[in-house]
């Protein structure tokens, strides 16, 4: 296993271990670089106009497509650090 997807794993762990649930947006940060990094880029239609979460997740995700899996981790990672302070 890579060193990468070994701290990846370690974030989503300790996400779990936070005092204080975030707030909405960065827990739609945390989802949407979570699908990235293991889904890749979004696929098929933007759930309808009163569907408000599956929306935001759906946009969400849109705004990372075509970031790399390995990015996203990273990035994730370094979102999981600056939460636990």
């Amino acid at each position: 296993m890579s060193d990468l997807k070994q701290q990846f794993d370690q974030a989503l762990a300790d996400v779990k271990t936070l005092s204080e649930k975030p707030n909405d947006d960065m827990m739609l940060t945390l989802y949407s670089l979570y699908k990235q990094a293991t889904e890749g880029d979004v696929t098929g239609d933007r759930p309808g106009f009163f569907d408000f979460v599956g929306g935001a997740k759906y946009d969400a995700r849109e705004a990372l497509k075509g970031m790399s899996s390995d990015d996203a981790m990273q990035k994730y990672i370094d979102t999981v650090k600056g939460l636990l302070g």
